[in-house]
């Protein structure tokens, strides 16, 4: 029923630390989800410093997804987008041919406070890598939930447990963020080939193993597992339908590696637009990252 457990791998952004989850060694993607970091949780101190904030950088063939527990992070980007995340809505940006944003945090910049949440990267399928890029925002109330004996499921994108959300996405995925109380159990079906749990705070069973915060569970592909609460616990489940192989280096994801070549120059020789209203600075492209991950199917 489990086929793998990944746990986060801690990584420093210059501001604070993240969960690193995917892509790992042994599991590059889950459905189309090809990127899975978890913000926090941190307390952000009085005055955030400005080294804190992500400056504009530049991202193809994807859309991006943050969805917080706490705290606000302020999106700009390159089609003149303005918004303010708070927890629990949905902010979906897709890169297509080419977009920039910066994730700053211009709200919380005097007063600090709690940080906690998620970015998520979905690869556009190979036919829709070139699209135009956009943003959607919905709120927290846009979002169809259910909820069931000790547990709130809100589907945050695609289509699952009976649900489906407002976001157009581009392939057949699931994303779903479940408040669980001690005891309460969900099931899952086997409604896509490829499907996962991440559990961001609390502790789960899962076919009588124990998983805890910080741990993302793969299911094998026709397992119908069930998830009980061992304390109240926040889990993001999510999967969908394989894509294909995929490269990515740096922000850039594309089934031909000549295309992520192409970004390289492009962003370094400034044919990227960059954010409306931050245009001041961003962050250079690497001279000497770590080498690139193998291709991703």
């Amino acid at each position: 029923m489990i086929e793998l457990v990944i746990p986060a791998r801690r990584r420093d952004l210059g501001g604070f630390e993240v969960g690193r989850v995917l892509p790992c060694a042994n599991r590059r993607m889950v459905g189309p989800f090809i990127f899975f970091d978890h913000m926090g949780p941190v307390v952000l101190p009085a005055d955030v410093p400005r080294r804190t904030d992500v400056r504009p950088h530049p991202h193809i063939g994807l859309s991006t997804l943050t969805y917080l527990f706490a705290g606000e992070i302020v999106h700009r980007d390159s089609l003149g987008c303005y918004q303010v995340i708070r927890p629990g809505e949905v902010n979906w940006m897709t890169a297509g041919r080419g977009v920039s944003h910066s994730e700053r945090f211009d709200t919380m910049r005097e007063s600090g406070g709690e940080l906690d949440g998620v970015q998520a990267w979905i690869a556009l399928p190979q036919e829709q890598e070139e699209i135009e890029p956009d943003f959607v925002h919905f709120d927290a109330h846009e979002l169809p939930k259910r909820e069931l004996d000790g547990a709130v499921v809100r589907l945050i994108a695609g289509s699952a447990l009976g649900l489906r959300g407002p976001v157009r996405t581009h392939s057949p995925l699931f994303y779903v963020h479940a408040s669980l109380k001690p005891g309460a159990r969900l099931d899952m079906d086997a409604q896509y080939a490829e499907r996962a749990a991440y559990i961001a705070r609390g502790r789960v069973q899962i076919d009588g193993e124990l998983y805890d915060a910080n741990q993302m569970v793969v299911f094998a592909a026709a397992a119908a597992p069930a998830l009980t609460a061992v304390e109240h616990s926040s889990v993001m489940l999510l999967g969908g339908e394989p894509i294909g192989v995929r490269h990515i280096w740096w922000n850039f994801v594309s089934s031909s590696s000549a295309r992520i070549d192409q970004a390289k120059a492009d962003w370094k020789d400034g044919r990227f637009a960059l954010p409306v209203g931050d245009e001041d600075e961003f962050i250079p492209l690497p001279e000497d990252p770590p080498p690139p991950p193998e291709p991703m199917s």
